[in-house]
């Protein structure tokens, strides 16, 4: 018998197929009293442990690159972080196994993140994860992770760990659902970069019975258990009919009667670019530059190392736009020659702009690399300061940039309220905006992107952060600039339309989302986009923004 579930849709497209579960999770090693003299031997075999998983994760990264890289890169720093080794150490030393040590450890570092405020709250999975490499490691036991199967299926998991989803084979895995996380979550940005139909935050996933037949709609968010032929054919035709869209929709991104929506691609590194190259991208919208400053949590990155990533993302995209977001660290990123480690509550301290400002021989050193990379290129470079709060804080970017000597256009994020409510204010320093609706959102209704708890106040659909776009697009009109977005709510083929109703002048998402935008856009003229985006904004949530919006565009 058919039953419909409904969770988070955060990855286009339709998966049928049997439920495999992800890996049983690393049981609780005993609490066995070990000799004093054996101290020493269990310090070593924990250190080599974390050494080895640490390894894995860089070399998975390695082999992943892009987004990924950086995540995992953050991981293996969280699995060798010194405080944590030296409380495994003094554990050992009072008689724990190398093994207890580690998740004793452990727990109470995730005891730490846990009630230190919702964003590090949402780390506490990552932590989870390479908690339980290490300790199986330490057991012999197999490592927690994707199922064994020759035949493809839909993998179901409480949560996916960077580790895990980023190397995905998209072969065998059709599609995947977790109980947890969020449509801005590491494993719903990852499946959307691979391609792959996902639904997250779906209470009860974890029931669904191994080998049971399932159909995931990435899109709608819908998943049937057990569907009936009907459904499957009906799945499996709008599925092809998709896919026939996106192969006559070519081009620049633009509406039906021509209104012109540049189409641009997120990267997070050199690794990035020939996937966004393959969909089309008529230039990046945001170049993380993160990746670099994860390799050494302990040194920046020198400036000719700089230099040469940079200029590899340039060179691909001539005469195109490419969009640089300088260093975001702090909150889930912390770094250790940079950011506090003492913050209560690091996402809302010292992060991302304001990091840079107290160091600015960092600042200066990344625009001095952005410089000499554009320097004989033909690609329009623009940069912009991630976490702007006000005008103050854009002056100082925009000050900053021209004492580098950087010929580029200077710009500020808006991920911060204020910064959308005092739009033309921040304007009045810096020559465009790009919204990052993330964060925008996680600050505007105080809900952590990664808890799955509060997803419903993480979608981008909410009409109160509708009218934070649409204030920061009105007031870039205003003063003749340009308003972006470059937050994963520009990948919603529907919401993209909504978002150019706003005002928006330019979208910039995963490269894999880029045709199925460019195909929705084609429907429509800019006139009709404009209406959907009033009825969107006239709602009360987001389900009934969506219906609205839908209603409009469908002709209803």
């Amino acid at each position: 018998m058919e039953t419909t579930l409904r969770g988070v849709g955060v990855s286009h497209g339709v998966a049928i197929g049997e439920v495999r579960h992800m890996g049983t999770a690393v049981l609780e090693p005993p609490a066995k009293q070990i000799p004093a003299d054996e101290a020493e031997r269990e310090q070593q075999r924990a250190r080599q442990a974390v050494e080895a998983v640490a390894a894995d994760l860089t070399a998975r990264g390695n082999l992943a690159g892009g987004e990924a890289q950086a995540v995992l890169e953050a991981q293996a720093l969280m699995a060798q972080d010194p405080e944590l080794m030296a409380d495994v150490d003094r554990r050992v030393a009072v008689g724990s196994s190398a093994e207890r040590a580690v998740y004793d450890a452990f727990a109470a570092y995730r005891e730490l993140l846990a009630n230190a405020g919702e964003y590090l709250a949402g780390r506490v999975a990552d932590l989870d994860d390479v908690r339980n490499r290490i300790v199986a490691r330490l057991l012999g036991v197999p490592m927690p992770g994707v199922p064994d199967s020759d035949e493809p299926y839909v993998l179901v998991a409480r949560d996916l760990a960077p580790a895990d989803t980023a190397l995905l084979d998209p072969t065998l895995v059709l599609g995947f659902v977790t109980e947890e996380g969020g449509p801005t979550s590491h494993s719903a940005i990852l499946a959307r970069a691979l391609g792959v139909p996902a639904v997250v935050a779906l209470p009860g996933a974890g029931d669904i019975a191994e080998g049971t037949l399932i159909a995931v709609d990435g899109s709608s968010g819908e998943i049937f258990v057990n569907p009936t032929e009907e459904r499957r054919a009906a799945l499996e035709a709008a599925a092809a009919e998709r896919k026939a869209a996106l192969a006559a929709a070519t081009g620049p991104g633009a509406t039906a009667d021509g209104h012109k929506v540049p189409l641009l691609a997120n990267v997070g590194g050199p690794a990035d670019v020939p996937a966004a190259v393959e969909a089309g991208a008529e230039g990046v919208g945001l170049f993380r530059t993160e990746f670099l400053f994860l390799d050494d949590s302990k040194n920046a990155p020198s400036e000719e190392k700089q230099v040469e990533a940079y200029r590899q993302v340039l060179e691909a995209f001539p005469e195109g736009r490419v969009v640089v977001r300088v260093l975001d660290a702090g909150a889930d990123k912390p770094l250790e020659f940079l950011t506090p480690g003492d913050e209560p509550n690091p996402a809302l301290g010292v992060r991302g702009l304001r990091t840079l400002l107290d160091h600015p021989e960092v600042l200066r050193t990344q625009l001095t690399a952005l410089a000499k990379a554009a320097e004989g290129l033909p690609v329009h470079l623009e940069v912009m300061a991630p976490m702007v709060a006000d005008r103050a804080d854009a002056k100082a970017f925009a000050d900053a940039c021209r004492e580098a000597g950087l010929q580029a256009k200077y710009g500020a994020m808006v991920e911060i309220p204020s910064a959308a409510l005092r739009a033309r204010s921040v304007l009045r320093e810096v020559e465009f905006l790009s919204l990052g609706t993330n964060d925008l959102a996680q600050y505007t209704f105080a809900a952590d992107r990664q808890v799955g708890a509060v997803s419903r106040l993480q979608d981008p659909w909410q009409p109160a952060l509708l009218d934070l776009v649409a204030l920061s697009a009105e007031a870039a009109r205003a003063e003749g600039k340009s308003c972006g977005v470059c937050g994963e709510a520009a990948s919603d083929p529907l919401l993209a339309c909504v978002l150019t109703g706003l005002g928006v002048t330019s979208l910039s998402m995963g490269a894999a989302s880029i045709p199925y935008v460019r195909a929705q856009l084609a429907k429509f003229t800019l006139a009709q986009c404009e209406r959907a985006a009033a009825a969107a904004r006239a709602a009360d949530s987001a389900d009934e923004a969506r219906s609205a919006a839908q209603a409009v565009l469908s002709g209803e």
